[in-house]
């Protein structure tokens, strides 16, 4: 599938139907799975629906590159919090790109921050906080907390983390891409 410049949501609906029956690395679930799981969980949460699309869209990046498997098994950070970024600019704003682009900083910020929650990480979320930097530094950690949309960031985090249920029903791709039509 080649790649426009800037994705809509029908192609955001492809992209998800071509490529989203991948499995979540090391997780009982598919990417799209995790997408919805992830998205229903903000919407019950009560989140606005520029978060329910970044909890929808969180891990785009990782069905927008080429890479075989799973690339921490092979050392390779993929960089998905920024790589869909430039496709999802047309269509939102700051509100639900910022969660996105942050939320595996949210991830180091809650490893450095939350007892224990560097211990509850599955072993693919480990391998890849290794490739992405650990868990921050206290300056790091501070200048986090400073940042506009840090606390959505969170939010954001605790949805991904807790969207690795295997046969949870959720609303279907179609309901939440009216949802981000709205947004």
């Amino acid at each position: 599938m080649v790649m426009p410049a800037a994705l809509g949501l029908a192609e955001i609906e492809q992209l998800f139907t071509t490529k989203g029956h991948a499995q979540y690395d090391g997780e009982p679930v598919t990417q799209l799975e995790h997408a919805l799981q992830s998205a229903h969980l903000a919407e019950q949460a009560g989140a606005d629906g520029a978060l329910i699309a970044a909890a929808l869209l969180h891990d785009l990046g990782h069905l927008l590159h080429e890479l075989p498997g799973s690339p921490t098994l092979e050392g390779v950070d993929d960089v998905h919090q920024y790589r869909c970024l430039p496709y999802l600019r047309g269509l939102f704003g700051e509100a639900t790109l910022a969660p996105i682009r942050l939320h595996v900083d949210a991830k180091r910020w809650l490893c450095a921050r939350e007892p224990g929650y560097l211990e509850s990480l599955s072993p693919d979320s480990a391998r890849s906080l290794r490739l992405q930097g650990g868990p921050f530094t206290e300056e790091q950690a501070q200048a986090f907390e400073a940042l506009p949309y840090a606390r959505d960031a969170l939010r954001l985090r605790r949805w991904d983390d807790a969207a690795k249920q295997e046969g949870l029903a959720t609303p279907g791709l179609a309901y939440f891409l009216q949802r981000c039509a709205k947004a």
